[in-house]
């Protein structure tokens, strides 16, 4: 493998990625059973994220197309097929989103030996947060805000889509474990389709975690759940799944951890993908907390679709439990998958520090604000 591609890791440097970057060779072959490509004659980028491999590929007819590659032990076909037919529900009702391509057979999901591939086009916009990691800031309130109006947007579109909740899979998000009356059982039902996420909680305290740090936030937030209304939903809004054109958000983009939860969850996961700085935390302190744009952020989304009283409640404590099922979908993935022990070990702190930190001061003092702010 290369080395002179690297993918953003689980802190702030660029690693060696696990997956072999996407090459020439293979996007040909893949593009030439897609009619509208016909075959690739050049690699134009390649992506820094980690959990699949893909690029943008100048086409064999012209013109470029978006090739993601994912081992068949992450995405089958079954699992691609579920995210592309939400996908293809949000197009038909006017959401901003990309076209997938079709094979010969008018498949969108492809199948070459141990991988798996999907074929997009090319969002319109600009990609303005291409290099951005995880949990990075919006460079401005007026981002923020179009960013609200643009979920709240996708929400709409997305009403009526009554698929099921999605297969056990790794990586994938939503709102299972704490949306019912007992989570501690609700996490062992979670593992038990997932051995390798069974094996890590065996031995780690996952139990007294839960108890100490979550079960408070789900004690207030379980009240208000049966008034949320069912709704597939996004699971990773950040500003680099975004792409602009005059300030506004031009394309959405990567439904693959999208997930049939409720509206308030996708709210709560965008504000905690982009208003927290998690990986500057310990530097920055206070400097790498922005509740002004997670205000923004709500504000943009109430300026197309009026929160419930039902959601206004919810969110707050939502915002503290809505990174859990991916959480433990990432320990299933580092644990099972990729064999990586360091990023396993991250992916539980990830569970369990990310709820915590709204114990303490700066946390709690966020969550006042936002509470405060919204009723």
């Amino acid at each position: 493998m290369s080395i002179s591609h690297l993918v953003h890791g689980l802190g702030t440097t660029s690693v060696v990625p696990h997956w072999p970057p996407l090459t020439v060779a293979e996007a040909d072959a893949a593009l030439r059973r897609v009619p509208e490509a016909g075959g690739a004659r050049a690699l134009i980028w390649r992506s820094p994220r980690p959990l699949s491999a893909a690029g943008l590929v100048e086409t064999a007819r012209g013109g470029s197309v978006f090739v993601k590659r994912h081992h068949s032990s992450v995405r089958s076909i079954t699992g691609l097929r579920e995210e592309h037919d939400y996908l293809a529900y949000l197009r038909k009702n006017g959401a901003p989103v990309v076209r997938l391509l079709e094979d010969r057979d008018g498949r969108t999901a492809l199948a070459a030996g141990e991988w798996t591939y999907e074929v997009h086009t090319v969002g319109e916009g600009d990609d303005l947060y291409r290099d951005a990691i995880s949990w990075s800031p919006f460079t401005g309130l007026g981002h923020a805000r179009a960013a609200g109006r643009a979920l709240a947007l996708l929400h709409e579109a997305a009403r009526g889509y009554d698929a099921a909740r999605r297969a056990p899979q790794p990586l994938i998000a939503g709102f299972e474990v704490f949306a019912v009356d007992d989570p501690l059982a609700a996490v062992q039902w979670y593992a038990a389709t997932r051995p390798a996420l069974a094996n890590e909680l065996a031995s780690r305290p996952w139990r007294e975690d839960v108890e100490r740090w979550h079960l408070p936030h789900h004690e207030r937030v379980l009240p208000r759940l049966a008034a949320l209304e069912p709704l597939w939903t996004h699971n990773d809004f950040h500003a680099s799944n975004l792409l602009w054109r005059g300030g506004q958000v031009a394309t959405v983009l990567d439904f693959g951890l999208s997930q049939r939860a409720f509206a308030a969850h996708d709210l709560a996961t965008a504000i905690e993908r982009n208003a927290i700085e998690w990986l500057e935390l310990d530097a920055r302190g206070p400097a790498a907390v922005h509740l002004d744009a997670a205000l923004a952020l709500v504000g943009g989304y109430e300026e197309i679709r009026t929160l419930t009283d039902a959601e206004r409640a919810a969110l707050p404590d939502l915002l503290a439990l809505c990174h859990a099922d991916f959480a433990l979908s990432e320990i299933d993935y580092f644990g099972g998958v990729t064999g990586s022990p360091q990023n396993t070990g991250l992916a539980y702190r990830y569970l369990v520090d990310h709820t915590a930190w709204f114990s303490g001061p700066l946390g709690a003092g966020f969550l006042r604000g936002l509470r405060s702010a919204i009723q």
